[in-house]
């Protein structure tokens, strides 16, 4: 989700700071070197960092703020990014999305990421022709049932789509914790691909089932607010990093949040969002092909920041 407060204060000291500031195409030359995960129900492999859009991408038709979006979409790409993630119900976001994608040259390994919002089957379909119009897409690579709205009827028209190629995966989300006895009921029945879930290192009660059952069942997730909205960074203002976590490919808090995140098991993806060209290569980093924190290590992130 939205990472708008402030993180410059969080920056590790001169040499992290050039190499954030490095230009995307320095970076471009590493982008078949990040790491990778797996889908389950296709094994189809993709970087574990992708990009959120809720709030971020809502800036309507503003010349500026359209060219400022376009330059971090160019950054995502350049660092090896795939998976946005936006909704119908993120205002002009999918306008947006569909605006940048036009002028960029290098976005051949997007996967496209959006929802459907409502309690009426034909008004969940017309959401989806929309949001081919607004990707420019005629497939979408994955559509879920935002916030398991009407799940019952959106999954079964979602469905269909899928048998007719118009979609290739589809999922159903859930935020800020809520209905995860209904999700968890919807992981056991239902032939879905993807779940997603808000989950970081403080909001961690997916942990105790449900991330253990989509693994069991086969099916990817996808971690929304990873930083909790923001909140992660107040926390740990004026903090430094501890000096082992850059043996866990960690530069600065970023990292160090995403890091914890993608490397459980279960999770498939965590969707940063911001609207800033630095973070967004803070965030990119943290999927460079280095091991990722094994569960001793994870251990020691969450112990280090409950002392904090």
């Amino acid at each position: 989700m939205h990472d708008h407060l402030d993180r410059r204060s969080f920056l590790l000291g001169s040499m992290a700071s050039a190499s954030l500031l490095a230009t995307p195409d320095v970076w471009a030359g590493k982008r078949t070197r990040h790491l990778q995960k797996t889908i389950p129900s296709t094994l189809e492999l993709i970087n574990p960092i992708g990009m959120g859009t809720w709030i971020t991408f809502n800036v309507g038709r503003d010349k500026h703020l359209l060219y400022e979006r376009t330059k971090v979409l160019s950054t995502f790409f350049s660092l090896g990014g795939q998976l946005i993630d936006s909704s119908p119900m993120y205002g002009s976001s999918e306008r947006v999305i569909g605006h940048a994608l036009g002028h960029l040259t290098h976005a051949q390994n997007l996967f496209s990421a959006t929802k459907t919002w409502s309690n009426s089957v034909t008004e969940g379909k017309r959401q989806f022709e929309d949001s081919q119009m607004l990707w420019e897409r005629r497939q979408l690579d994955l559509v879920q049932v935002h916030n398991l709205v009407a799940w019952q009827d959106q999954l079964a028209m979602l469905s269909e789509l899928k048998q007719q190629k118009l979609i290739r995966y589809v999922g159903v989300t859930t935020s800020h914790g809520r209905r995860h006895g209904e999700l968890r009921k919807i992981i056991e029945s239902q032939n879905i691909d993807f779940v997603q879930v808000t989950y970081n290192v403080l909001d961690r009660e997916v942990e105790t089932e449900l991330l253990p059952l989509a693994r069991d069942k086969g099916i990817a997730v996808i971690a929304n607010r990873p930083f909790q909205g923001g909140r992660l960074f107040q926390r740990v203002s004026n903090k430094p990093l501890p000096r082992w976590s850059a043996e866990l490919g960690c530069e600065n808090w970023a990292q160090y949040f995403l890091r914890f995140i993608i490397s459980h098991p279960a999770v498939t993806c965590a969707i940063p969002a911001t609207s800033k060209t630095n973070h967004m290569q803070q965030n990119m980093q943290a999927a460079l092909n280095m091991e990722l924190p094994n569960e001793k290590q994870r251990k020691k992130m969450l112990n280090y920041l409950q002392g904090i």
